[in-house]
């Protein structure tokens, strides 16, 4: 991963993820200096990984996951039923709080799913409707523009 900065541009770049495929994803600003803060912490190391582990590693997804879960708890962060949030969640999050705000907006949804698409790292839109939860604000906001289209209304 790397971060590239341009004014008014975040630019969070995974090279050779999934399938061998690298994406670009936008980030905040806080988001970019949390990670250039995270880098400049890191001991010099060969390895171009974003996430290294204290021998200098790249960490390994089965890794992560234990140490992710050991956060949680050491954070007393648990879901309502119990059970303790998943790292993969976080993609479900971003999809769902994307396309609320685009609705928000006022954005064509439709025309921006394959953006969606492209940020998750996924070669159809097909793909990312596995993400999408149906939260009752997001499905509020498509039913309100759903009435303003049947009813003719422009939003």
């Amino acid at each position: 991963m790397s971060t590239t900065s341009r004014p008014g541009t975040h630019v969070l770049t995974v090279h050779l993820a999934k399938f061998g495929r690298s994406r670009l994803v936008p980030i905040t600003l806080s988001t970019t200096q949390a990670l250039c803060d995270y880098r400049a912490g890191l001991a010099a190391t060969s390895d171009s990984a974003m996430f290294l582990c204290p021998a200098g590693h790249r960490v390994r997804y089965p890794k992560f996951n234990v140490a992710f879960g050991g956060l949680l708890d050491d954070a007393g962060i648990t879901t309502a039923a119990g059970k303790r949030p998943r790292a993969h969640d976080a993609r479900h999050s971003f999809a769902v709080r994307t396309l609320t705000g685009w609705y928000r907006q006022g954005l064509d949804v439709h025309a921006l799913l394959p953006r969606l698409s492209t940020y998750l790292g996924h070669v159809e839109p097909s793909s990312t409707y596995w993400y999408l939860t149906a939260t009752p604000e997001l499905m509020a906001l498509a039913a309100d523009r759903l009435e303003a289209h049947t009813h003719g209304e422009a939003r």
